[in-house]
């Protein structure tokens, strides 16, 4: 009898090993081809992939409700509110980088600014007190002399809007009768 004189080295290992893979991967991609359930993302999820669009990949789905239209409001006025406040920030800041502007112009644009940062922080501070009152939403509007705030309620009664009117002053110091609260539903 003759004997086999085989010499097993790394490259012989490494060829079976990746032979052995191989042929693992195809008998797994045979055995899940092979069978007839198909599997959608509205599976995976839960949900009916007969009708939904979101069983075909690359369509869109709505996930979040459509606002109210107060929401919108409130949505929109605080977009317009910051929008007024930057422009005009930048505009007194132009003026400001301006090298052919008086100490006095300068003064008074520094001071125009600082207003405008105030009114912010005080609109912001009416907006979060109101809320914190127990009232949904709210947006407030800080002039020199003047405030308006709209709120977001059903019926309101005088108590409430006296609640209001009273966070307004202890915040701004503008009295009363120059402070306009608007309810909407």
């Amino acid at each position: 009898m003759k004997k086999l004189n085989i010499i097993i080295g790394k490259r012989q290992i490494i060829i079976s090993s990746l032979v052995l893979i191989l042929g693992i991967a195809v008998y797994l991609n045979w055995q899940f081809a092979s069978l007839d359930q198909t599997l959608t993302v509205m599976d995976v999820f839960g949900g009916d992939s007969q009708n939904s669009s979101a069983s075909n990949y690359g369509e869109a789905e709505l996930v979040q409700t459509q606002p109210s239209k107060s929401d919108d409001y409130f949505t929109q006025a605080r977009l317009d509110k910051k929008t007024s406040h930057d422009e005009a920030t930048d505009d007194i800041s132009k003026l400001l980088s301006s090298s052919d502007i008086s100490e006095e112009q300068r003064a008074n644009a520094t001071a125009q600014v600082l207003k405008i940062a105030e009114m912010g922080e005080q609109e912001t501070s009416i907006e979060n007190q109101v809320k914190a009152k127990g009232f949904e939403d709210c947006v407030a509007y800080v002039e020199s002399d003047r405030v308006n705030v709209t709120v977001k309620i059903a019926d309101m009664n005088a108590q409430q809007a006296a609640q209001i009117k009273d966070i307004i002053v202890s915040t701004t110091g503008i009295s009363a009768s120059n402070i306009v609260v608007t309810p909407i539903q």
